[in-house]
């Protein structure tokens, strides 16, 4: 095994195989309490014969179907074009909802949402302009998994049996094609290992953590892993949701089946040895306040003036502000900005001291205002200020809007994580007239039907507390270029 200057040569890292496993929500301090207390055995053994970093910036919107994209293709929402969890799509006049709640799911239509969340996620909205890690590698004949994985667009045409009773409920037909990687595992819909265990309707159709770790394991156990897999072990998030940020028993759990795949080699040690693992996060979560009057901040009601339309009815012609709420972030649509001004919709939310970023795009540039304190940023790509990833930025105003400072022309970060980049990219996302609105950690958004998580915490917000995730590398001492979701892609097709 040839090794030069500490890290994995070339050669060596072709004949490993890399596992990535995304664990949503494993943020650094809920880690950390599990190894203190011991009750981690697997993340310390990754940790041990590996490197961790504990603030990898996650994209923004926080939400998951975003960062995903993020990692598969390498960009942000400006060019991938899957804005959140929730948004207004102008072309086709309606709300886009990938499982906000069942709640709001219902009003807006059942079956529309199951097509949205299980076809035109991944074949109609997510840019095409943009190969996923997937894509690129099968053109190189090269194969890859996707198990239990929210975005898994690749080049090969796979077929999706929707279960009879998701079917009969949602008035979704039965079976779909889609493009899928050559290994591909999607809940009890497609599946590897042939075993019905932990994919019944009441485990969520196989989207939970045992039913990933089982067919992680079945592609071990018969030498079938490919060059590069990546699994999605989705619990811990509706954990730390329920019970706060400071909960470590979801970390136990996700560790347990972590155990489960290591225990598939004759020994720990013997996993390391042809595979390169990488243990990753998805969004942070922020605290969310006991009290549910002061924790939930109702858009309907402090935009009571507005005709605001119904979920069940749809965009109607006397509708003049759209809600779409990604829990603590949400984009706020003017359908008419020469009646219902940005500036208006603005002003009147910064009267709410729990709101602590309100933005909106005027011609190439993005303006910041708070409710927390007064002064407006103004700020725009290409100007003579250069932050820590070598972007460039021409900025005017209040600094401490996005907790930015400046030294000699470089612009650093604090509370908010590569703010610049991450808050403009989102007014290029999509079509609209919208204004992009962050609550404060303790506080999260509400509309018609929204999920709530008082007393525990939520994610979506442009604050580190959202932003901040683990990634845990072993079998290589290379990093990627920066430390942002956003840089993943590159350095992984690098390992390859």
């Amino acid at each position: 095994m040839s090794i030069v200057r500490g890290r994995v040569t070339i050669e060596q890292s072709e004949k490993k195989h890399i596992i990535m496993l995304c664990v949503d929500t494993l943020m650094n301090i809920t880690l950390q309490e599990a190894l203190r207390n011991g009750k981690a055995p697997a993340f310390q053994f990754f940790i041990d014969n590996g490197y961790h970093i504990p603030n990898v910036v996650s994209p923004f919107p926080t939400m998951s179907v975003n960062v995903d994209s993020t990692l598969l293709t390498g960009v942000y929402s400006d060019q991938h074009k899957v804005p959140g969890l929730v948004w207004f799509n102008k072309k086709e006049n309606r709300i886009i909802d990938y499982g906000g709640h069942v709640r709001e799911l219902i009003k807006l239509g059942l079956k529309q949402a199951m097509e949205d969340i299980f076809y035109n996620l991944n074949h109609n909205h997510l840019s095409k302009k943009h190969k996923t890690i997937h894509e690129i590698l099968m053109v190189q004949d090269i194969q890859t998994a996707s198990i239990n994985t929210l975005l898994y667009r690749g080049n090969q045409s796979v077929q999706i049996t929707f279960p009879f009773l998701m079917s009969l409920v949602t008035g979704m037909r039965r079976k779909i094609f889609a493009y899928a990687p050559s290994v591909f595992s999607y809940g009890a819909m497609t599946k590897l290992n042939p075993s019905k265990r932990n994919s019944f309707f009441w485990q969520r159709y196989g989207f939970n953590d045992k039913f990933t770790a089982k067919e992680v394991k079945y592609l071990i156990e018969r030498d079938l892993l490919p060059a590069f897999t990546i699994a999605y072990f989705p619990n811990l998030d509706q954990r730390i949701h329920k019970k706060g940020r400071m909960d470590s028993k979801g970390i136990e759990k996700v560790d347990k089946q972590l155990q489960t795949i290591l225990n598939t080699y004759r020994s720990w040690e013997e996993a390391l040895t042809n595979n390169i693992w990488i243990i990753l996060g998805d969004n942070g979560q922020a605290w969310i306040d006991n009290n549910r009057n002061l924790a939930l901040i109702d858009l309907r009601k402090l935009l009571h003036s507005y005709q605001i339309p119904k979920l069940k009815d749809g965009v109607t012609s006397s509708a003049q502000v759209i809600l779409c709420v990604n829990e603590r972030m949400s984009f706020i649509y003017s359908l008419d900005s020469k009646t219902v001004p940005l500036e208006e919709l603005a002003k009147i939310l910064q009267k709410d001291e729990r709101i602590d970023v309100i933005a909106w795009k005027k011609g190439n540039s993005v303006n910041v205002i708070s409710g927390i304190q007064d002064g407006q940023l103004i700020f725009h790509p290409e100007g003579d200020l250069n932050d820590e990833y070598g972007q460039s930025w021409y900025i005017e105003g209040e600094l401490e809007l996005l907790g930015l400072s400046i030294n000699e022309n470089t612009v650093s970060y604090g509370a908010y994580p590569d703010a610049l980049a991450r808050l403009y990219t989102t007014f290029f996302s999509h079509e609209g007239d919208y204004l992009v609105v962050s609550a404060k950690p303790g506080y999260e958004f509400i509309g018609e039907g929204s999920p709530t998580h008082v007393g525990g915490a939520s994610h979506g917000g442009l604050h580190e507390q959202d932003s901040l995730v683990s990634m845990i590398v072993t079998g290589t001492d290379t990093k990627p270029k920066n430390l942002r979701i956003l840089d993943l892609k590159d350095w992984i097709l690098s390992l390859i």
